[in-house]
Formats: structure tokens, sequence, C-alpha cells
């Protein structure tokens, strides 16, 4: 004999069904909440690198890239010695590095900092396009097809941006765009990884 029917728990079943992903998605946003009175910068993700020598990394150009009529050379981690140096990853797919490249001009106008960019995971005529559109702020330019130095680098999405101190070792990873709000920030952090003196690089 089959067991009598409830009705009324159907009902109750659709109930819970809509109650969960309600407590769920509070529960989420309680925990954001939370982190955000408790002063932590999300964006704030140190890297295991910082401390730690630039890896090891040989990459060539960006094929057909020129700026003010001469190639632009590829990048390996022995260029970044005898000063401080901005180490850029970028990609011509990546929306916020359009964003972010105006400031990125604006920081290649610095007198003696060196801005160097990786073109990340990137096909070589789309990012030549790129910046042949936007303008190269960069003295020169790896080409990371592969995106194996990107992977040693430790980067997890791009813009991202190295602040490498004269002894080739990282000093600062910064997370997110360059912003004309935290540009006064991002300089500071530069000429604190130059020493005493206060001089990054000379391009």
């Amino acid at each position: 004999m089959s067991e009598p029917q409830h009705p009324a728990s159907e009902p109750v079943r659709r109930s819970l069904l809509l109650i969960i992903p309600l407590v769920a998605f509070v529960v989420l946003a309680g925990l954001f909440f939370l982190r955000l009175r408790s002063g932590v910068d999300p964006a704030a993700i140190p890297s295991a690198l910082i401390g730690k020598p630039v890896p090891a990394f040989e990459l060539p150009g960006v094929p057909g890239l020129e700026a003010e009529g001469r190639p632009v050379p590829g990048l390996s981690s022995a260029d970044l010695k005898g000063g401080v140096t901005l180490v850029n990853f970028w990609a011509s797919w990546c929306a916020p590095c359009q964003v972010e490249h105006p400031m990125l001009m604006r920081l290649a106008r610095e007198p003696g900092l060196r801005l160097v960019g990786i073109d990340y995971k990137d096909a070589p005529e789309n990012g030549r396009r790129f910046l042949a559109r936007n303008g190269v702020p960069f003295s020169a330019v790896g080409l990371d097809a592969s995106g194996r130095v990107g992977i040693d680098f430790g980067v997890y999405g791009v813009p991202e941006t190295f602040i490498v101190g004269p002894d080739g070792i990282i000093r600062d990873k910064l997370v997110g765009i360059v912003t004309p709000e935290n540009l006064n920030a991002v300089l500071a952090k530069i000429r604190a990884a130059a020493g005493p003196g206060g001089q990054a690089a000379a391009r």
C-alpha cells in the first residue's frame, strides 16, 4: 500500500529552493562588507616574488614595432639591472589595459624613469596595432606569446606592474591599473625602490 501524499510539502520545498540562494547571497555580501570595513584592499594581493630576483627570461620584441622611427627591442631579465624599472604586463585584448595606457604614457615622461612592457598571451600583430594606435610608452617590449614568463612572475591577470630595483630584485607589485588617483602613490613606491637618491633607471 502506498504512503499517503502530503500536498503541503511541495510548496515548502519550493520555498526552500528560493530561500537558500538568498541566504547564500546575504552571507557572501556580509563577508565582503566586513572585508571592506577591515581596511584590507582586495586588490592588494602580495607577490611571493617580492624581495627575490627577477625570474630569468629572454623575450623577442614585437615584430615591426617602432617608436620614433626606430625598432623597439625585446626584453630580458639581464636588462632589469642598473636602476629602478617598471615592468608592465599588458595585452591588446585587455580592456583595463586600454584604460590604463594614457597613464603609462604619462609615466614614460617622468625624468629618469625606465618603463618596459611584456605583451602577454597576445598575437604580435594585435600588440603592434595596439601600441601604434595608442602610443609606445615602453623603451623595450618583450613578446610573451605563450604566457610562460607571466607564469614565472606569478601574473594571474593583466595589467600587472612590477617595480624592480637596481639590483634586479622585485621590490613591489601593482595589481590593477595605474590611475590619476593612485599615481602619486605609485611614484612614491618607485622612489622608495630607488633608494636614498630616489633616482630611477635612465631610459
